[in-house]
C-alpha cells in the first residue's frame, strides 16, 4: 500500500520488487577513466536511465526512483553543476514524450525552489503531461536530501496541526507519513547504488528502513539489463523478515 510504513505494516513479499530506488553513481569516474571530461559521463548516464526504465517495464516493477541530484551536489564545481542543470532540462524536453508513450508517470521530488523558474515550469509541465499514466511511476529526486525530507514533512505537519506542539504524544508515524515527499509510493523493496560506494548518502533515509541494499561495482553509464537482472536475482534470494524469525517465515509458508 503506497505510503504505508514497513515498521508498522508487513508488506507482501514478492520475487520482484514493487519499488526500486537507485543512486546513479560513477558518471564522473567513468569519464575520467576514459580521459574524458566528467560532464561526458553525465551525458552518457542518460542512456543508462533509458535502459533501466525499459528493464523495469520488462520485470513488472511499478515504482522506480532515481537519485539525480542531491542537496549536497551544489558543492561540486560550478561548471559541472551548470551542465547537470542543462542536461536535466534537455532530458525533460526529450524524454517526456517517450515516457508518456510507455505509460509512465513522471514525478520530481526535492526542494525545487532552488531551480531557475524555467526549469520549474518544465517540471510542472512534464508531471502534468504524464499524470494520467500508471504502468510505471518514475520519480526523479532532484535537490533532494533525506534529512530535508523529514524536516519539511515535520514543518508542514506542524503548520496543519499546531496542537501537536502542545501534545507531542499524539505525534506518530501515521500522522507524519502523508507529508513525506514520496507518500504516494510504497517504501523501496530494493535499493541499488552503482559505482562501488557502499553508503546511502542522505537518500530516502526514512523510506529505506527495511529496504534490501545492493551495491554494484559498475559505474552508472555501464549499468544495464545484465546488471538489473543480477540485482533482482540477488533480491529474490533475500529472506525478508521485517522483525520476524526465519522459523516464523517457514511456518507461514
Amino acid at each position: 500500500m503506497p505510503g504505508s510504513s514497513t515498521t508498522l505494516v508487513i508488506p507482501d513479499n514478492t520475487d520482484v520488487p514493487r519499488h526500486l530506488a537507485i543512486i546513479m553513481d560513477g558518471n564522473g569516474r567513468w569519464a575520467t577513466s576514459r580521459f574524458l571530461p566528467r560532464t561526458a559521463g553525465h551525458v552518457r548516464g542518460v542512456q543508462a536511465v533509458r535502459r533501466v526504465v525499459e528493464a523495469c517495464g520488462r520485470h513488472g516493477i511499478k515504482y522506480l526512483t532515481l537519485f539525480a541530484f542531491s542537496s549536497e551536489n551544489w558543492r561540486r564545481p560550478a561548471e559541472e553543476v551548470s551542465l547537470l542543470m542543462r542536461l536535466f532540462i534537455q532530458t525533460l524536453e526529450k524524454e517526456v514524450n517517450k515516457l508518456d508513450k510507455r505509460g509512465a508517470r513522471l514525478r520530481i521530488v526535492g526542494d525545487l525552489s532552488a531551480f531557475e523558474p524555467g526549469l520549474q515550469k518544465l517540471i510542472r509541465e512534464a508531471e502534468a503531461r504524464t499524470a494520467h499514466n500508471s504502468a510505471l511511476v518514475l520519480t526523479i529526486a532532484a535537490n533532494y536530501g533525506g534529512r530535508w525530507d523529514i524536516l519539511q514533512a515535520m514543518r508542514r505537519l506542524l503548520e496543519d496541526r499546531p496542537d501537536l506542539a502542545q501534545n507531542p504524544a499524539d505525534l506518530n508515524e501515521a500522522a507524519l507519513a502523508p507529508y513525506l515527499s514520496m507518500s504516494y509510493a510504497p517504501e523501496p523493496d530494493l535499493f541499488i547504488r552503482t559505482g562501488g560506494e557502499q553508503r546511502i548518502s542522505n537518500f530516502l533515509i526514512w523510506q529505506l528502513a527495511y529496504t534490501e541494499l545492493y551495491f554494484s561495482p559498475d559505474y552508472w553509464p555501464d549499468f544495464g539489463t545484465a546488471q538489473i537482472d543480477a540485482a533482482i536475482d540477488w533480491y529474490k534470494a533475500r529472506e525478508r523478515r521485517f522483525g520476524r524469525t526465519s522459523a516464523q517465515l517457514a511456518a507461514k509458508n
